[in-house]
């Protein structure tokens, strides 16, 4: 063994939204970095990470990633999971990191190099009524931006996730001590739908790839209704139409609709994709470098993916720190299905905490040429910020009873 791991620390810190952050040390000095955030569930990674799994690590070759990887799962025998798997992840990330600073070279390099010279991306505009979306998406426009998620406020609903009337950022999560609990009505959701995202494509041509959200909140038929509805639409994707859990639900979808559907931010492994890949009921997977156990397993992930035509595009929240999605964009660059990467932006805090050098330009991400994933931490400053409770809503329909975020 050449060289050991000594350190493994970890932070919380909230510049503007909690991020938890590991940083494994080894005994030459080379420090690797990985991100364990699960938006609202911060603390139990956090003591996952810090009472579970970092005693484990020390003494371990960092070198040996692929065996850490399956020491971290197999060995625990509670396998899968968030919190898990986004803790075996920043490990995973971390010391990725450190082998390719130790290689002098980029994360992708190490992963095959490139396959592409820039990475495409997307980002959301968001507005409650259809004139104002139009707005938000010609400013996404003017920024660039090649790929739009739009979202809209639905009449007779105060809010629909994230969208709220009179702002224009997409935020979800909340400060507080329990979650915000909203409304909703699927019916008049159905009603709405349609014609606001048809204003969309006809106010932006054909030129602009669009894409939308349905957010776990239809069964299959209204999934299907849908689907078919938007059609004319020429949506990029329609994305979680129904809670994929009954991943044979997708399947009464894929009968009645050509609209491609994209899905699997909620997944976590290879095992919960499987049956929508293999099965080609889906066409893109949209699991994150931090919630699918890192660089190596999302990479297994894809591979599986490519053998059944469906792409990748890895879930790119602003609650996945800049430390994943510097490792995603590397994935990116070096994996041939890849197709898009979410990018929502972070404030300008979050990259002062997370200096990086990747970097977003003309409808493109590049995660640049610096030697490993490219993305530091600044203790001292997030040190500052210490954690805030915050929470996703919760959804109840009209009649009160519980639905899906």
């Amino acid at each position: 063994m050449t060289d050991t791991i000594v350190g493994a620390e970890v932070f919380l810190t909230s510049p503007g939204r909690n991020y938890v952050t590991l940083r494994i040390t080894t005994a030459d000095g080379v420090v690797g970095h990985g991100d364990a955030t699960v938006n609202g569930r911060e603390l139990a990674v956090a003591s996952y990470l810090r009472d579970h799994v970092a005693p484990l690590l020390v003494g371990r070759d960092p070198a040996r990633i692929e065996d850490t990887w399956q020491y971290l799962y197999r060995g625990a025998y509670w396998r899968r999971g968030p919190i898990t798997m986004a803790a075996i992840g920043a490990v995973d990330v971390a010391l990725w990191d450190i082998l390719a600073k130790r290689a002098g070279q980029p994360l992708y390099q190490l992963l095959g190099g490139a396959v592409r010279d820039r990475v495409l991306t997307y980002t959301h505009a968001s507005a409650w009524d259809t004139s104002a979306l139009l707005d938000a998406v010609d400013a996404r426009r003017e920024q660039g931006f090649r790929a739009v998620r739009a979202q809209f406020g639905v009449p007779g609903l105060p809010t629909v996730y994230g969208v709220h009337k009179d702002v224009a950022a997409y935020e979800p999560a909340a400060r507080g001590a329990a979650p915000a609990e909203e409304r909703w009505d699927t019916s008049a959701y159905l009603r709405h739908a349609p014609a606001a995202l048809a204003a969309v494509r006809d106010h932006v041509g054909h030129e602009l790839e669009l894409l939308h959200d349905a957010h776990h909140r239809l069964t299959p038929q209204q999934a299907a209704r849908l689907g078919k509805a938007l059609e004319p639409v020429d949506l990029y994707w329609l994305e979680d139409v129904t809670p994929a859990e009954n991943q044979e639900a997708l399947r009464l979808v894929r009968q009645h609709t050509t609209t491609p559907l994209a899905i699997g931010e909620v997944f976590n492994t290879v095992f919960d994709l499987h049956h929508l890949v293999t099965e080609q009921l889906v066409d893109f997977v949209r699991v994150a470098v931090v919630h699918a156990g890192g660089v190596s397993h999302l990479r297994k992930i894809f591979a599986l993916a490519e053998a059944f035509q469906v792409r990748g595009a890895p879930h790119g929240p602003s609650d996945v720190s800049p430390v994943s999605f510097g490792a995603s964009v590397h994935l990116g660059m070096s994996t041939h299905n890849f197709a898009i990467q979410e990018y929502m932006g972070y404030a300008d805090l979050v990259h002062e905490v997370f200096p990086h050098a990747w970097s977003y330009a003309d409808g493109y991400l590049h995660p640049g040429q610096e030697p490993g994933v490219g993305v530091g931490f600044d203790e001292r400053l997030a040190a500052r910020y210490p954690y805030d409770p915050a929470y996703l809503p919760v959804a109840r329909r009209l009649d009160g009873t519980l639905t899906d975020w």
